[in-house]
């Protein structure tokens, strides 16, 4: 098939929208936007509103969709995004420090040099490439004086390495260890099932490449869901939708569960509540939120 589309200027992308029946109340600052935001980044906040009338043009807009709504709905995301991206940092954070902890008191400084810790050799011998690879072209500080003053090392120690790794990275190292007692040793410091937090923490890396390369995170369906609690702890697993295991509502609730482990002084339940609250044009039901939500006990917000 031949691509014959010519390119739109940004006045022909507003006509274009009013023709499909999107209501425009301020041409010039629509005209802002699409000149900062591009068209099809936003299409990705007007596709719900889009029907397939009798004429056949897919792209026509249901009655009353409006620019403004459209608009606020990116707002909403990008705002998202980032309370996203503020937990997911403390969390990973606070895996590393779990990991390395444990296996230089259990195993030594360079336990992650054993191979006979890991379950796959082959997953290791990769993972320990691209340990290898970060530090040999880190310029951290802390990298270059080891590089420095240990230069006979193809790596550092473990509380080095952790600092090297991605989560990416982390949640594979974390994934591989051999022994199921390892790895609900570490889990026990989050009260979790093993199998709960390796999940999440792969499922998480997910979420943060979308957060980091300004995804649409509203009310995506996540190909990698997690696998939530349901008897350890007890008292959080009424808080999960199974209804909805792709949608972000899942990931919300175990991110504030674990961040009442971390930081049981943050404010980043109440940001949530603020958030949505700002943003009533935001039907919580596309993000998997159960109609109960406020009620429970990981979400319930003291008066």
């Amino acid at each position: 098939m031949t691509f014959t589309k010519p390119a739109l200027s940004v006045e022909a992308q507003i006509d274009l929208l009013e023709k499909r029946g999107m209501t425009i109340p301020d041409r010039e600052r629509a005209k802002h936007y699409l000149t900062h935001i591009n068209y099809y980044r936003l299409r990705a906040y007007w596709l719900p509103f889009e029907t397939v009338p009798l004429n056949g043009d897919t792209h026509a807009f249901i009655p009353g969709t409006n620019f403004e709504t459209v608009l606020a709905t990116y707002v909403f995301d990008r705002d998202l995004r980032l309370l996203l991206l503020d937990a997911i940092e403390r969390i990973e954070i606070s895996l590393r420090t779990t990991l390395a902890q444990y296996l230089a008191t259990t195993y030594g400084p360079f336990a992650h040099d054993k191979p006979a810790l890991f379950k796959q050799q082959e997953d290791w011998r990769k993972s320990q490439e691209e340990l290898r690879k970060e530090y040999e072209r880190s310029r951290e500080t802390f990298a270059k004086h080891y590089r420095e003053r240990y230069p006979e090392l193809t790596t550092p120690p473990i509380w080095v390495a952790c600092e090297l790794m991605t989560l990416g990275h982390l949640s594979r190292w974390l994934k591989n260890l051999l022994k199921p007692e390892d790895r609900q040793h570490i889990a026990d410091h989050y009260g979790l099932d093993e199998r709960v937090l390796l999940s999440f923490a792969h499922h998480l890396t997910v979420v943060r490449n979308h957060c980091a390369h300004h995804g649409r995170v509203w009310n995506r369906r996540f190909a990698l869901r997690f696998t939530p609690p349901t008897k350890k702890p007890k008292h959080i697993a009424s808080a999960f939708n199974p209804g909805e295991p792709q949608l972000i509502y899942n990931t919300l609730t175990m991110l504030a569960y674990l961040l009442d482990l971390l930081s049981p002084a943050h404010t980043w339940r109440k940001e949530i509540h603020t958030l949505l609250k700002a943003h009533p044009e935001i039907d919580t039901a596309t993000m998997g939120f159960p109609a109960h939500w406020r009620e429970t006990n990981l979400w319930r917000m003291e008066a």
